[in-house]
């Protein structure tokens, strides 16, 4: 489908570009190495006497303690699902959105258990709210806990992720080339009918007899060590799995798919006669204790992964999958494995669901007693040490009975350098699901569709880095940037994407870039339709991030338009590099063209007030004869700020792909601000049809 083809200018090799968005404001609220201030997002259930949410609380009505000491809240946010049912174009705030992880344990299951519980998995992705997102992971014996997809509301790759499992987990030759795992399956990209449609069910997914095979084959490779490590592997790695979710912002639940562990092993026997038959004519040094009475060890090892849960704010909701099999309790492959289910549920806050007809109606209960979340934000100061604080909120104003539901603490941030790979990933990409701007790293993007002779649009995008932002705090030697652009639609399903790492050599860059900075040219391929281009950059050393989301409209082809002004750029001012080629990229012609001559365009052009200068025009379906063009200045808000003068437009001959090429000078008013404005430029043909783009652009003052 994908990727970039790259072209020869000037010794520089490029692709790339439309919509500009810009960023200086202060990050976001969230925990950051960069940032100077710690702000704490505590997300808040309500419940009433009759166990449905409270509505319509202030900021008035909560108190928040750290410890003992009050904390003055400096922000406050409500969120009501039921009022906004299919709201994703105004997203909710990360930290009111909930987030489930649906966990498949391969290794306390059987075979046709798991079948069940992918099918039931599925039914439930129909459930939730728009707004919600969905993580796709399993556990196995020897792998540990694998993280299939990461949290996303895009229900396609959700439902891929489900209907792959097996696939995934024991055939890593076909993972997703995402780094960030918000794709599934890649193949679901390129068509348009799968990409609307059933999740990629029949296509990618993992028939029911090969599910059975590989649970089949894990269960027999845990059967292999004793139930006691069993248990401790997976307390290890479930303990590591709530840790990791202590960095994931918002309320947060695990759909647990089990039959659970022999409950023994905490408990020891409950059969009476097996008890008397140890005690009786047995040495006390003989008696096996931890048959008896269970095994302290292993009590404890489960106590340190639940108290984990607790601390990260996340709730299990349990699943027993062994009574999935037609909708009545089946035979369980682990004994006791119901009671040990009940206890993870319990102590985390969850419940336990044992049959088809329980768990869609229980999880619709969840759904809907979650459906109203208060983020309360407060700034404490705290070392960035990692180290645990306990909260407390407290209902000042509430109906009587009402029963508060909030996370119990929070983690105070860590150095980057002593996060784990799939946190730091998890942290970025739901950055990007969020789409919430964050201007810690100076970042600017411009992204255009052009036509291509067949298929989708050829969007290049354009990615302006800050030399100064990007290198703050690093004193030489390497730096790894890593860059990530992903396309969302309307639903927030993914449609096309492209990321990379850029090496560079303080020692032989670092004055270029902080002259100017780094220019990243890669590309989309989209459908007619509006998506949210969203661009991460991140300093891959000290983890300071900057996120810009730019809003493209791919028009249908035989529609007329206008696409953005585009500003050349002289040379030298950008460290240039290009997107790495992938097998499968179509060839398509550079894009950026003055006649026979190519140019680098400005993500963000910065202009003198009164001061002529070049700018390149293309236009689509626009008739023969002569073109007028005005333009008009608007402030940052939309308000008119004056008129543009745009000299000397010259059309100049049709394009390979059916483009209108048109030069011109532009010279912003005199008198004109310094500050951000938007450009707009209506060319009218002979027929009196007009075509309108917008362009943000910069006026600084002129020198002397």
């Amino acid at each position: 489908m994908k990727r970039v083809l790259c072209w020869l200018i000037l010794g520089i090799l490029l692709p790339g570009v439309f919509s500009v968005q810009t960023s200086a404001q202060t990050p976001a609220q969230t925990f950051s190495d960069r940032t100077d201030v710690v702000v704490v997002e505590v997300p808040v259930q309500v419940i009433g006497s009759d166990g449905k949410p409270v509505r319509g609380l202030t900021a008035d009505d909560f108190e928040v303690y750290e410890g003992r000491k009050k904390q003055p809240l400096v922000g406050f946010e409500a969120l009501d699902l039921a009022s906004r049912p299919a709201d994703w174009q105004e997203a909710a705030p990360v930290a009111a959105r909930r987030h489930f992880l649906m966990m498949f344990d391969f290794t306390f299951s059987s075979p046709k258990g798991l079948v069940q519980a992918r099918e039931a998995a599925r039914e439930l992705v129909e459930l939730l709210h728009p707004s919600d997102l969905v993580s796709v992971a399993s556990y196995t014996t020897d792998k540990g806990t694998e993280l299939l997809l990461q949290f996303t509301g895009d229900r396609n790759q959700i439902l891929a992720g489900i209907d792959r499992l097996g696939l995934r987990s024991f055939r890593r030759e076909e993972q997703a080339p995402d780094p960030l795992g918000l794709v599934a399956d890649t193949a679901m990209l390129d068509d348009p009918i799968i990409n609307t449609g059933d999740g990629g069910r029949g296509r990618a997914a993992i028939d029911a007899s090969e599910m059975e095979r590989v649970v089949a084959a894990e269960v027999s490779r845990s059967t292999q060590i004793t139930k006691e490590r069993s248990v401790a592997s997976m307390a290890r790695s479930y303990g590591e799995l709530a840790r990791l979710m202590s960095s994931v912002r918002g309320r947060k639940y695990v759909l647990l798919f089990s039959e659970g562990f022999d409950s023994a092993l905490l408990t020891g026997s409950a059969n009476t006669d097996e008890q008397l038959e140890m005690a009786e004519g047995t040495d006390l040094w003989n008696i096996d204790s931890g048959a008896r009475f269970g095994s302290t060890k292993t009590v404890s090892q489960i106590e340190e992964m639940l108290e984990e849960f607790r601390r990260a704010d996340c709730v299990i909701q349990a699943v027993d999958i062994a009574g999935l099999r037609g909708g009545v309790v089946g035979h369980a492959q682990f004994a006791g494995g119901k009671d040990s289910l009940f206890l993870m549920a319990r102590e985390t806050g969850g419940e336990l669901f044992e049959n088809y007809n329980q768990l869609g109606v229980a999880v619709a209960k969840v759904l809907e007693r979650t459906s109203v979340t208060y983020v309360l934000a407060f700034q404490p100061q705290v070392e960035r040490d990692g180290s645990y604080h306990r909260l407390k909120v407290e209902l000042k104003n509430g109906p009587r009975g009402a029963r508060v539901i909030h996370r119990p603490g929070y983690y105070a941030p860590r150095a980057y350098d002593k996060q784990s790979p799939l946190e730091k990933a998890l942290v970025a990409g739901q950055s990007l699901v969020a789409g919430e701007d964050r201007g810690e790293i100076r970042t600017s993007v411009l992204a255009a569709p052009f036509a291509a002779q067949s298929g989708p649009a050829y969007v290049p995008v354009l990615i302006e880095v800050d030399g100064p932002t990007l290198t703050a705090g690093m004193k030489g030697g390497a730096l790894p940037t890593d860059i990530y652009a992903y396309a969302f639609d309307a639903e927030g399903r993914v449609r096309d994407f492209f990321s990379q790492t850029v090496g560079l050599d303080l020692a032989k860059v670092g004055p270029a870039l902080q002259q100017g900075g780094l220019k990243f040219f890669g590309h989309l391929d989209l459908p007619p339709g509006d998506w949210s281009v969203r661009v991460l950059v991140r300093n891959g050393a000290t983890g300071a991030m900057g996120l810009q989301v730019a809003t493209v409209q791919v028009p249908e082809p035989s529609k007329p338009r206008l696409l953005p002004a585009f500003f050349p750029e002289p040379q030298g001012k950008w460290l240039i590099v290009r997107e790495a080629p992938r097998q499968g990229d179509r060839e398509v012609p550079y894009p950026f063209m003055l006649g026979e001559q190519p140019y680098i365009p400005a993500s963000m052009p910065v202009l003198a007030a009164g001061q002529g200068t070049s700018v390149s025009l293309v236009g689509y379906h626009l008739k023969p004869g002569e073109l007028r063009a005005e333009a008009k200045i608007l402030t940052a808000d939309g308000r008119e700020a004056g008129t543009g003068r745009i000299d000397g437009l010259e059309r100049l001959d049709p394009a390979a792909d059916g483009s209108h090429r048109m030069v011109a000078t532009f010279a912003p008013p005199e008198g004109l601000k310094p500050g951000e404005y938007m450009l707009m430029i209506t060319v009218t043909d002979p027929a009196g049809a007009s075509e309108t783009s917008v362009t943000p652009f910069e006026v600084v003052a002129q020198p002397g």
